[in-house]
């Protein structure tokens, strides 16, 4: 594939596609007075929707010149509604285009299917401005958190031109643009009068392995705060409904709705692992009575800065550990280059892979001192912890045991509880597997996003509230569970 069209994300609709989306439109009684497609290709849509919507001016915008010109060769010959301009999305003035069109306006397009990210590797230029729109703070705004899909962007713009007009927005778009795209309306009181999701196969349209979708949402003067899921563009009924409430995005409303009161107001409780990302060098292996790096390098450092090591595949299947790691530093505020002196091997060893320690791309090591990792503190040496893997699509909880006298860690794309006990340990797996946790949860999840669990998500339920409706609620819990919100974090790494 093409550095330009990766950067343009540009994957044209086929045209029967098209034609089906159109009169899926046509079929929910909308009858626009135009038609605009903001990035039109080559022209599937307009053609498409010159068939559904006889009525309707049509309007296209496309930056590329061949596309702009194979599209108005599309249209019937008789049409006389079209007007293509060549221009750039990011640049048009789409406030005066659209005020010459007459309402309902129905927004119709297939925008980019491409991240600012991947632009920026290419050294593209096919980015909006850019701004912190949502506000992003510290790590978020410098990790994954900052990175968004162009096509999100441009579809938060195609909803808000058609704020205080009668309009409709249809994009193609991933799924997960999608949540996010109304999430963001939701949030910002914009007034969606209905919204659906119809889920494409993306592989047989687009040859693409993406979870995809159509999108339509419809403005007005009443707002709701819920979209029907379906499963394809024909499904007659919902498959689910999502929604907004409190601040979060659900994913089945109803469900949320029947243990809301379970929501906690606060809780801090659960951690993510510890994040490195240089697995060669601070990953160790036990080979023939000797420690091994992902170089397989025979290592010689002190046992008091190695730790056993889980990670999402060994949680998701109950194993035990298969790696350990060298930790440099047992919490944010200690700085790494103490090892001179406590642990002048281990200094000596990252010394020596200072080069490869050094390569690491994430910007959250920028201004840190040298070999520093992250998600370590007290808490990351409890010695029993109940730990859940991030990349899986399943709810299951299970227990970490001390290994040989050492507290297990865990890596970044797991998260855990703390516990000094096996007995806390084992109420939390109880609270944390009954019922009404376990729906909650699945109230919340998004099962096809990259990372469906998080600390986020794992942090709004009351582990006191569970404990307290199943009748658990007694001076164990009450200490396990300080303030009935959050899990007694302290540990005493000095042990170890």
């Amino acid at each position: 594939m093409s550095s330009s069209k990766v950067e343009y994300g540009d994957f044209q609709t086929p045209p029967f596609l098209a034609r089906r989306v159109c009169g899926l439109i046509s079929g929910l009684g909308l009858q626009p007075g135009a038609v605009v497609e903001p990035t039109c290709g080559e022209g599937a849509f307009l053609a498409a929707a010159a068939v559904a919507f006889p009525q309707a001016m049509l309007y296209g915008c496309e930056r590329n010149p061949r596309y702009a010109e194979v599209a108005r060769t599309r249209m019937p010959s008789s049409s006389r509604r079209l007007h293509i301009d060549t221009a750039d999305f990011f640049f048009h003035d789409w406030k005066g285009t659209l005020g010459a069109c007459a309402d309902p306006i129905l927004i119709l397009g297939n925008p980019p299917w491409v991240t600012n990210a991947t632009v920026g590797a290419l050294g593209g230029s096919n980015l909006p401005k850019k701004s912190n729109a949502d506000k992003l703070q510290g790590i978020h705004a410098i990790t994954g958190s900052a990175n968004f899909d162009i096509s999100e962007w441009m579809i938060r713009q195609s909803i808000g031109w058609l704020d205080g007009r009668i309009g409709a927005v249809a994009v193609l778009c991933k799924t997960s643009v999608a949540r996010k795209v109304l999430r963001h309306a939701w949030s910002t009181g914009v007034a969606l009068e209905c919204a659906a999701i119809y889920r494409i196969d993306a592989a047989r349209e687009f040859g693409v392995a993406v979870d995809a979708c159509l999108l339509y949402v419809h403005l007005g003067a009443k707002g709701s705060q819920r979209c029907e899921v379906y499963a394809s563009l024909e499904a007659a009924k919902p498959a689910t409904t999502i929604g907004y409430r409190d601040g979060l995005l659900l994913a089945d409303v109803d469900a949320y709705e029947r243990w809301s009161q379970l929501r906690s107001d606060g809780f801090v409780g659960w951690r993510s692992g510890l994040k490195h990302d240089c697995r060669r060098v601070f990953e160790l292996r036990r080979s023939q009575g000797s420690w091994r790096n992902g170089l397989d390098e025979r290592v010689s450092v002190e046992a008091n800065v190695v730790f056993p090591l889980l990670k999402s595949s060994d949680v998701a299947h109950d194993r035990a550990p298969r790696k350990h790691v060298l930790v440099p530093h047992r919490s944010m505020a200690e700085s790494p280059l103490g090892l001179q002196q406590r642990a002048p091997r281990a200094w000596r060893y990252l010394m020596a892979h200072q080069e490869a320690v050094a390569e690491r791309a994430s910007a959250i090591y920028r201004n840190r001192p040298p070999f520093s990792v992250f998600g370590v503190g007290a808490y990351s040496f409890a010695p029993w912890k109940v730990a859940i893997a991030g990349l899986y699509k399943a709810l299951r909880f299970v227990k970490v045991a001390p290994l040989e006298g050492r507290p297990v860690l865990l890596d970044d794309t797991c998260y855990f509880l703390p516990c000094q006990t096996e007995a806390d340990s084992d109420l939390l797996i109880e609270l944390l597997s009954s019922r009404p946790a376990i729906e909650f949860y699945t109230a919340l999840a998004f099962w096809d996003a990259k990372r469906p669990i998080t600390a986020k998500l794992l942090n709004q339920l009351d582990l006191a509230a569970v404990a307290k409706r199943m009748g658990k609620w007694d001076a164990n819990c009450a200490r396990l569970l300080p303030n009935g919100t959050g899990v007694d974090a302290r540990s005493q790494p000095e042990l170890f």
